[in-house]
C-alpha cells in the first residue's frame, strides 16, 4: 500500500525526523492561506499523487508569493499528472505547500528488501535528486548498499560506515546522518514497510539534514497489524480495475499488452506470460485467482479481464490442485452469464476434476477456444489477439 508524501512526513515527524514545515491545501485559496502562513520568500508547490518523477513532469514548483502559490494550485488541483512510472496519469486532489530550503547538497536515501538475499538493504548515494534512477542505470558505483539483519536492525557502525562512504566527514553531520539512518531502519520494522525512500535527503547551508522527500509503501499482508495506516490509504490512486479486485481478494496488476490472462498460482502466472512473450504477444494483465478461488471469485475475476477494453483475447491457464477445474469452469460459466463474451477464450484446464471441468465448459453453450497445454494455449491467445484465429 502507498501513501502520499504529506502523509509520510507526518510519520517521519512522529519518529523524530526532520522535515520541511508544510500545510496541505485542496484548491487555490487554501494554497494561498497556506504559504501566508509559511511566511518564507519561496514555497514549493507539490502535487500529491502516487508517483515518482513528479519534478520531471511539472508537479513540484517554486512560488514566490502566497498568490503565485494560489495560482499554480488552481492549475494543479483537478488536473492528472503523467509521469514516466504513471503515463496515464493519476488525479491531483490536493498539493503541499512546504517552506523553501537552502539546499548545499542532494543525498538519496532509501531502504527496502533485496530479495537475493531475504533482508533488508539501505541504498544511499551522494548524486540523490531527480536523476537517481539515471545514476542507478549508468553509474550504479555511486551508490553504497548495506544489507541489515532483520534480528536486531541497523547498527550504528553500519551507518556511520555509509556516512564516510558518502564523504561526510564533519562530526556534527555524521551524528544526524547516522540518527537519521537508526531512525528508518526501526521505522521500517515497526510499520512492515515493504519500501522507505528520501529522494533527496539534503544538506542544507546551515549544515542540517532535512527530509525533503518522503515516501513508504507497506507490506499489504501485515495490514491488518497496522488498522491506523489503512485509514491512509487514497483508493483515488489506484486503478479502478486493481481496486475490484481487491475487494474479492484477487491478485491483480494491470500491464500493457492485449492478452488478458487469468490463472491459479503466482508461479504458473509469471511462467504463462512469459510464454505468451516467446510467442510473440503481451500479456494484458497478471491475476492470480489463488488456491482456495471460489465460483463467485472466478466470476469477479473473469468481469475483470472483460472490462479492460485493451483486452483482445482471453488465456485461461488452469492447474487444478486445491482450487478445482470444474470450480473454475463453473465461474467462467457463471461470468459469461453476466457479461456479455464478446471476445475469443482460450482456456487451459489440467489437474483435479480436469474431465468434469472440460464437460462443463463444452455444455455451457459458450465459445471457447480449447488448449491441450500451456504452450499451445499461449500461441492461441496470441493469433486470436491478432485477430487471425
Amino acid at each position: 500500500m502507498k501513501i502520499h508524501e504529506y502523509q509520510a512526513k507526518e510519520i517521519f515527524k512522529k519518529y523524530g525526523l526532520p522535515v520541511p514545515r508544510g500545510i496541505v491545501a485542496h484548491d487555490a485559496k487554501e494554497a494561498e492561506c497556506a504559504a501566508k502562513e509559511l511566511g518564507t520568500p519561496v514555497v514549493v508547490v507539490k502535487a500529491q499523487v502516487h508517483a515518482g518523477g513528479r519534478g520531471k513532469a511539472g508537479g513540484v514548483k517554486l512560488a514566490k508569493s502566497p498568490e503565485e502559490a494560489g495560482k499554480i494550485a488552481a492549475e494543479m488541483i483537478g488536473s492528472r499528472l503523467k509521469t514516466y512510472q504513471n503515463p496515464e496519469g493519476l488525479p491531483i486532489n490536493c498539493v503541499l505547500i512546504e517552506e523553501g530550503v537552502n539546499i548545499d547538497k542532494e543525498f538519496y536515501v532509501g531502504l527496502t528488501l533485496d530479495r537475493e538475499v531475504s533482508r533488508p538493504v539501505f541504498m544511499v548515494s551522494a548524486a540523490g535528486g531527480m536523476e537517481i534512477e539515471e545514476i542507478a542505470k549508468t553509474n550504479p558505483e555511486l551508490i553504497i548498499k548495506e544489507h541489515v539483519d532483520p534480528a536486531i536492525g541497523l547498527l550504528p557502525y553500519q551507518a556511520r560506515k555509509i556516512a564516510y562512504k558518502i564523504g561526510l566527514t564533519d562530526r556534527k553531520l555524521v551524528s544526524q546522518f547516522t540518527k537519521i539512518l537508526m531512525t528508518l531502519s526501526k521505522m521500517y520494522f515497526d510499520l512492515d514497510a515493504s519500501l522507505i525512500e528520501i529522494n533527496p535527503l539534503v544538506k542544507t547551508k546551515e549544515d542540517n539534514f532535512i527530509c525533503l522527500d518522503a515516501k513508504i509503501d507497506f507490506d499489504d499482508n501485515a495490514l491488518y497489524r497496522h488498522p491506523d495506516i489503512q485509514e491512509l490509504e487514497d483508493t483515488t490512486q489506484i486503478d479502478p480495475l486493481e481496486l475490484e479486485a481487491k475487494k474479492w481478494d484477487l491478485n491483480y496488476v494491470r500491464l500493457d499488452g492485449n492478452i488478458g490472462c487469468m490463472v491459479n498460482g503466482a508461479g504458473l502466472a509469471m511462467a504463462t506470460m512469459d510464454t505468451i512473450k516467446f510467442y510473440g504477444g503481451e500479456p494484458a494483465n497478471f491475476l492470480d485467482v489463488g488456491g482456495t478461488a471460489t465460483v463467485e471469485r472466478v466470476a469477479a475475476a473473469f468481469r475483470l479481464l472483460l472490462s479492460d477494453p485493451k483486452v483482445k483475447a482471453i488465456f485461461v491457464n488452469i492447474f487444478g490442485g486445491i482450487v478445482r477445474c470444474d470450480r473454475i469452469a463453473g465461474g467462467i460459466i457463471e461470468a459469461a452469464k453476466q457479461v456479455e463474451l464478446d471476445r475469443p477464450l482460450i482456456v487451459r484446464l489440467e489437474g483435479t476434476n480436469v474431465e468434469l471441468g472440460r464437460k462443463m465448459l463444452e455444455e455451457s453453450g459458450l465459445n471457447i477456444i480449447p488448449a491441450k497445454d500451456m504452450a499451445d494455449g499461449a500461441q492461441k491467445a496470441v493469433k486470436a489477439a491478432k485477430g487471425e484465429l
